[in-house]
């Protein structure tokens, strides 16, 4: 009977004791969410130049790569967050800008310590212009891009807008030079450098010069040094003037190209001098204006007259083809006899066939195809689309380009300067106002901002100018100042 009764109890609990039991029914079920990967730059596998569209022989300098980046914030000549600190910080650096204006200098600028990139084109707004001191480089492995150099009468300085002699590994891109007193872009003597897209414009012929009337445009040489797509304007000489300094640096060692330049009113002389020099003109373009007198001058080449120099007596070795002169369809179609044979200087009297021989080349001098070479014409309307500080173009640049392209000019000099040669930048209305707007949020503080950091999927928090992520060549930085400007040529 007992065991009937615990029999039966326990039939009866067992239905209980499941239905009390804990159920999952009607309690939702916990999913654990998973995560999406965090999406990864891709790194670009490529060999780094000074930036992708360096080409010449400066492409391969490297500026400030591996080093710090630094930023100007005012427009100060000097003190915390100047240019001038900028420059005079030791040590490989980037120079970034937050502000956009123009610098008064309060003395000459002398960058002195190597290994900088100068990043204009990171200048939020109109850009940067230095005016009323000269700027000098000397340093080597120096980049620098987007700037302007306007310098001007104010401070009565006898020099260059931008100068560098004696060093090695420069590259200069897309600046806009003007306003000097002596020459306005100076550079030879130099080894392994590169002048490209820039405009080099009015020049101040009858300024403070103590020689008097000046105007001129530049010297440049050096060896292995590239001077292409650059754009010659309103100079009365030296456009430019080809030279080293007698018996020094690369006496009879130099190496000098000059290739799809366009030169406009230029005016009692074009290019000339090239002493015992090695140099390729090809493919420039050579545009008279309303002051040029000697209309058909491609060059006219000199010789070295002191006696006792490495060089005294010789004629340099020219390679000259393809250049075109507007208005002159002979010196276009045989550049030799119209526009360099018949160029001379008068005090060399009858120039031999022998000596022309010796300094024509049949073939270029070797410069290891580092620049793509446009036809002069296609060369002509790129530089004037695509040259000087374009990424904002100022009302200087957009004046001269228009005047090249119509064939005239704007403005007299005030000192007896004429048809586009001016004697001060008061001649044409001074310095125009570069409006500056806010640099882009940068929560980690290395130059690159967030937005951009999204876009290409970095951790906007992680400080990493150095980094690789983006490019096994290019450091993070350079990938985006870079990408700023992009193919800008």
């Amino acid at each position: 009977m007992k065991i009937k009764m615990k029999y039966w109890l326990l039939l009866f609990c067992m239905p209980l004791y499941f239905n009390c039991s804990p159920s999952n029914e009607g309690t939702p079920e916990v999913i654990e969410e998973i995560q999406p990967e965090q999406e990864k730059p891709v790194q670009v596998q490529e060999e780094a130049l000074a930036f992708p569209t360096a080409e010449g022989f400066g492409r391969h300098t490297t500026g400030g790569r591996g080093g710090k980046v630094l930023f100007v914030t005012n427009l100060n000549d000097s003190g915390p967050g100047s240019f001038r600190d900028a420059i005079n910080t030791t040590g490989k650096r980037y120079i970034l800008f937050k502000i956009s204006g123009t610098i008064a200098l309060k003395s000459r600028l002398n960058l002195t310590n190597s290994d900088v990139t100068i990043a204009g084109q990171t200048a939020p707004g109109d850009g940067i212009c230095i005016k009323d001191y000269p700027f000098v480089i000397n340093a080597d492995n120096v980049i620098i891009r987007y700037m302007r150099f306007r310098m001007g009468d104010a401070a009565a300085q006898q020099a260059d807008a931008l100068e560098a002699r004696f060093h090695k590994n420069i590259i200069i891109d897309h600046c806009s030079l003007s306003w000097s007193s002596d020459e306005t872009a100076t550079f030879y003597a130099n080894e392994n450098t590169t002048f490209q897209w820039n405009f080099v414009s009015e020049s101040l012929r009858t300024s403070i010069h103590e020689k008097g009337s000046h105007g001129y445009g530049g010297i440049w040489g050096g060896r292995n040094a590239s001077f292409h797509h650059n754009l010659l304007a309103h100079h009365d000489s030296r456009n430019p003037r080809l030279g080293e300094e007698a018996g020094k640096a690369f006496a009879l060692t130099d190496l000098v190209d000059l290739r799809n330049n366009v030169i406009y009113n230029w005016g009692g002389n074009s290019c000339y001098g090239g002493e015992a020099m090695n140099v390729n003109i090809v493919n420039c373009y050579y545009k008279p204006g309303p002051v040029t007198s000697k209309t058909t001058r491609i060059i006219s080449i000199d010789k070295n007259k002191n006696v006792g120099t490495e060089v005294y007596d010789i004629w340099g070795k020219f390679y000259i083809d393809g250049n075109v002169v507007v208005g002159s369809e002979t010196a276009t179609t045989d550049n030799w006899t119209y526009g360099v044979f018949n160029q001379f200087h008068g005090s060399y009297g009858t120039v031999s066939d022998e000596d022309k021989q010796k300094m024509k080349l049949t073939t270029p001098h070797n410069i290891q195809n580092n620049v793509k070479t446009d036809s002069a014409l296609e060369a002509y309307e790129r530089v004037l689309k695509f040259g000087g500080a374009s990424l904002v173009r100022d009302a200087v640049d957009t004046r001269i380009v228009s005047e090249v392209k119509n064939g005239n000019y704007t403005f007299e000099g005030s000192k007896g300067s004429s048809k586009g040669i001016i004697d001060s930048q008061a001649d044409v209305g001074g310095w125009p106002e570069l409006k500056t707007t806010e640099y882009p949020k940068d929560s980690s503080g290395d130059g690159i901002p967030d937005e951009w950091k999204r876009k290409m999927k970095l951790d906007i928090s992680r400080n990493n100018p150095n980094g690789h992520d983006l490019s096994s060549g290019y450091e993070n930085i350079e990938v985006y100042i870079n990408s700023l400007v992009g193919n800008n040529k």
